[in-house]
């Protein structure tokens, strides 16, 4: 380093120190990106800039990353830890040449690898980005420049306390060296990939330049669906072509997004400002795979569960924080009242009505934005519950927006389209009060000013909260496999609808519902709330309910349900510690020590949580329910009792065991029972441990409601096997509400007619009812005797008499 250098960047430390607060992404990136702190490394920077090495310098020592301005040694030979892809345009070259001393230190590994074949240089493509603020249509911004010293002295001023640093996994040398060769020619094309890859990475931070609104207006009003649907329209009531061109103005006007980068910026202040005052930490998972999809240029569609208000805030503030442009969110038209409606828009939310039925105008209209939206490359998020779940289950997926991202691939994009499944989870849903009184029959209450007023006052702390990324679903993938001929429909006018549409979309519905469950997040609340609600009297003593959590803790660990869901890495007792902090338990002390329990009230609440995490536990809770009812079962027969219900489950809790994978899962929960102690298998023999019971007990209650409602049906089918759909509905729903007052059922979701139609649809599915609706007596006799086999006696007993009666 020359000495000018060397006082130059001295010079510039005090007052980068004072003017630059920079972000790194991702926050923990040795573990993200596997980086081996053991091997030389150096980072790959796209511009020569000292004020970028040094922001650099700043950002990464704390991370465990090597100085960049630290030399490093190879066979005696001196290299620096940093190189640049692009150099300031001059007249004598362009800012496409990479400057030579950055191409000869290339050419130098390169050779360094060809003469050590132990060697392996990882490369750590690197961008610091002054500002995400994207560029205006009618202005166009190029996504990656070289700044003068006059520019980025005033970017620094501008944007210095929204610097981000993004970080990108490694580029393996010895990868390069092996699979191109070593000549001087691969260092220049490792230059020109890198110069994409940088473009690319601030394309993701920023997003693609944001529209003039009218421009918009213009562009679609002008789009040949919505000028056919114009004209149908007049022509269908008789009115001139100009008052329907109006109406169609306004309608765009009512749904588009108005997306103000300021607002977001601002936004997100207020919005850490909030959470840490609600919240005791953020939990985010997986979020380097929605990085990695951005950065390759998919347009991404969001698709999370729907728990609170607080879904949309949270999500947009965490993909912010994680790298990301927040994305445009379809929200109800519920929300667009002042003053948050504008508010909202600005943050990137269009609004979307209840319901399009026989409004072609419309849903041309809202049909026509959604595909601009992909068309220009903004991602978008939506909830496909259609509403916040009351029960905290997830819901049947309502299909529509995603029929409309299907229609939208088949006006001709040119980018993959990739769904993103994302799991949203809390210790404390803060209208998870209004949601029981709602269950209870209380008339939903009208968002409005007054309502957030009200709602604010109420925040405390709620714990922790969870965003979980799952497994991506590449609509490309998805439609090959299951239309492979889809791209013959591609139609740029999307007046078409093809025959494959409606069955493709409905899988589609159920494979992103299930990747949500799959990424599902455990934690104190949840695990406690399962094992309270297991007890008769929602009461267990506090060794107990550190024994039960700990059995959960046991099962999610060491039977891994899917790749993507969390399990807290706390101890059983410092969980119950934590739950109880929340203040939601009533504990009492005698002289044997601590009693943990629910009054009647939170118990209403607490299956809310409980119903967050039921999947995760639900196969092994099957297994425990049939031990404890017949003491002792061989290997297979419990096989093969968990296949026959399992069908059921699977359709109503999103599950995602392949039948074929079953039986080995059933093993794995078996040896881990085993070796929790609390049973016993003797070759093909399983027992339960008498001296563990309880722990077995209260596992196999947290399944015994859902038993209950499916034994209810088979039974009710069983004494009248001609009883229709809706009969079937009514009266199963009548008597699981009678079984709930006699038994004290306060899950809301037990008589819940919803869950039975559910049902009566995976009885057709399962062959158990024909097309014609005749039942299938044999097998659904067998099933009936299966499922009240384990049931306890009174329960039973009062099925029987039920049915009699009904």
């Amino acid at each position: 380093m020359s000495s000018g250098q060397s006082i130059s960047r001295s010079l510039l430390k005090m007052p980068l120190s004072v003017l630059v607060k920079g972000t790194t992404i991702p926050s923990n990136p040795i573990e993200d990106h596997s980086i081996d702190v053991g091997k030389p490394i150096v980072y790959a920077l796209p511009f020569r800039s000292n004020v970028d090495l040094l922001t650099l310098q700043k950002q990464v020592l704390p991370l465990g990353l090597p100085d960049p301005l630290e030399p490093f040694t190879i066979n005696g030979k001196t290299f620096n830890r940093y190189v640049f892809t692009s150099t300031r345009p001059t007249l004598m070259q362009s800012d496409e040449d990479t400057p030579k001393e950055s191409v000869e230190q290339f050419s130098e590994l390169l050779e360094q690898h060809k003469l050590d074949s132990e060697l392996d240089v990882q490369i750590i493509p690197t961008t610091v980005l002054w500002g995400r603020k994207p560029g205006k249509e009618d202005k166009q911004k190029p996504y990656l420049e070289m700044l003068n010293g006059p520019q980025k002295a005033l970017a620094i001023l501008i944007s210095g306390r929204d610097c981000l640093v993004r970080i990108s996994p490694v580029v393996s040398l010895r990868y390069m060296a092996d699979s191109h060769g070593t000549d001087s020619s691969i260092a220049l094309k490792l230059a020109r990939v890198a110069r994409i890859h940088f473009s690319r990475q601030k394309l993701a931070a920023s997003g693609p330049n944001l529209p003039n609104r009218q421009a918009l207006f213009d562009r679609l009003i002008k789009s040949k669906a919505i000028e056919q649907a114009i004209t149908d329209e007049a022509n269908a009531k008789d009115i001139p072509i100009e008052k329907v061109r109006k109406e169609a103005h306004a309608i765009m006007d009512e749904i588009a997004a108005d997306f103000s980068y300021s607002l977001v910026k601002n936004g997100d202040r207020i919005l850490g400002w909030l959470w840490n005052r609600i919240y005791q930490g953020l939990n985010i998972n997986n979020a380097s795979t929605v990085r990695k999809l951005a950065q390759d240029g998919h347009e991404i569609v969001y698709v999370p569960c729907h728990r609170s208000h607080m879904d949309y805030l949270l999500l947009s503030y965490v993909l912010y924080h994680e790298g990301m442009v927040p994305p445009h969110i379809a929200a109800g038209i519920n929300l667009n009242f002042f003053p948050a409606g504008p508010i909202f828009r600005r943050g990137g939310a269009f609004f979307i009505r209840r319901s399009f039925k026989g409004n072609k105008l419309y849903s041309t209209i809202f049909r026509e934005y959604l595909a601009e939206l992909f068309a220009k490359g903004y991602s978008v998020e939506y909830f496909s519950e259609g509403g916040r779940s009351r029960t905290g289950r997830l819901l049947q997926a309502k299909t529509g927006m995603l029929a409309m991202t299907i229609q939208a691939m088949l006006r001709g994009l040119n980018r993959p389209v990739t769904l993103v499944p994302v799991y949203i989870g809390y210790e404390h849903v803060m209208e998870v009060g209004t949601y029981a009184k709602e269950l209870r029959g209380k008339r939903k209450e009208k968002e409005n000013a007054g309502l957030v007023i009200r709602t604010i006052r109420k925040l405390r702390n709620f714990g922790q909260g969870y965003v979980n990324f799952g497994e991506p679903i590449p609509l490309n993938h998805y439609l090959n496999e299951h239309a492979p001929e889809w791209t013959k429909d591609i139609d740029p006018m999307g007046s078409t609808k093809p025959q494959w549409m409606n069955p493709v979309v409905n899988g589609l519905a159920t494979k992103m519902m299930t990747h949500i469950n799959d990424a599902a997040a455990a934690n104190a609340l949840t695990l406690c709330a399962t094992a309270l609600l297991a007890s008769r009297q929602r009461a267990l003593s506090r060794d107990n309910l550190v024994q039960q959590v700990n059995c959960y803790l046991d099962l999610l660990r060491n039977v891994p349900y899917s790749s993507t869901y969390t399990v807290p890495n706390e101890s059983a007792e410092e969980l119950v510690k934590h739950a109880e902090s929340l203040d939601k338990f009533v504990i009492e002390t005698d002289s044997m020590g601590d009693i943990v329990s629910l009054d009647r009230n939170q118990s209403i609440l607490m299956t809310y949580y409980r119903n967050n995490i039921i999947h995760l536990l639900s196969i092994p809770s099957l297994i425990a329910q049939m031990l404890v009812r017949r003491q002792q079962l061989t290997v297979e027969q419990i096989q093969d009792n968990v296949a026959l219900v399992y069908p059921f489950l699977k359709q109503e809790l999103f599950l995602s065991v392949d039948e074929s994978q079953l039986g080995d899962m059933v093993a794995n929960y078996l040896s881990e029972l085993e070796r929790q102690e609390h049973i016993k298998i003797e070759g093909q023999n399983v027992s339960i441990n008498q001296g563990h019971t309880q722990t077995l007990v209260l596992l196999g209650r947290t399944i015994s409601e859902t038993l209950q409602r499916y034994s209810i049906a088979f039974n009710l089918l069983v004494s009248d096997p001609e009883l229709g759909k809706a009969d079937l509905e009514q009266k199963s729903q009548d008597i699981a509400q009678r079984l709930g007052r006699l038994h004290g059922i306060n899950a809301p979701e037990f008589f819940d007619k919803g869950v039975f139609s559910a049902l009566f649809s995976t009885l057709k599915q399962q062959g158990y009812l024909d097309v014609d609706g005749e039942c299938d007596i044999e097998r659904t006799e067998q099933l009936a005797q299966l499922l009240y086999s384990m049931l306890y006696p009174e329960v039973r007993l009062t099925i029987k008499e039920s049915i009699c009666q009904a």
